[in-house]
């Protein structure tokens, strides 16, 4: 019988781990949750890595589906989404090209409805420093949070094009009001 006592203690002790690492990684979803419903807009710098190219910028993000972005390049590209339109001008040679974005998962990002699916439906991963969730939609989405701010710090995506994009981020504003125009997608020249 001191066996049985034993046993069912060690399954009560496991079980009771289980449920309190579930409701704590619930509860880290929840408040990441609140934090970006809080949120309209966004001011950050960023490093990019596409296929082992680097990049650095700063960008505008309001939600929703709008973002502009300045590369510290010597092309001084410019990238801007508005209503699921993207252009790039590369204002040294004073070209723009327009891109479609209906299947880029950048609309997983600008868009607050879908970066909140990912957060309830992602697997949630936590280190002492960084929430990470990982979306498996259309395409592989892993999604980073800072644990102490629950601040967006990147992601790490394949583009359409097999791509693989990792995009880290420092925000530097929130919730800033933009001028009109400011998301305004160039013509075509």
């Amino acid at each position: 019988m001191l066996v049985n006592v034993k046993f069912f203690k060690k399954i009560f002790s496991f079980m009771s781990f289980l449920l309190i690492t579930t409701s704590l990684l619930a509860n880290e979803k929840d408040q990441i949750v609140t934090h970006l419903k809080s949120l309209n807009s966004l001011e950050f710098t960023f490093d990019q890595l596409i296929n082992e190219k680097a990049e650095k910028g700063s960008c505008l993000l309001e939600f929703p589906g709008k973002l502009k972005c300045n590369y510290f390049d010597d092309k001084r590209k410019e990238l801007v989404i508005n209503d699921k339109r993207l252009a790039i001008t590369q204002k040294r040679y004073n070209k723009t090209y327009h891109y479609p974005i209906s299947k880029s998962p950048f609309l997983n990002i600008l868009y607050k409805d879908k970066l909140l699916e990912i957060v309830y439906s992602g697997e949630l991963e936590v280190t002492d420093q960084i929430i990470k969730l990982i979306y498996f939609g259309d395409n592989k989405i892993t999604i980073f949070f800072d644990k102490k701010n629950l601040d967006l710090k990147g992601w790490k995506i394949k583009d359409q094009y097999n791509n693989n994009i990792n995009f880290s981020l420092k925000i530097v504003a929130k919730n800033d009001v933009f001028k009109k125009g400011t998301f305004k997608v160039p013509e075509i020249n």
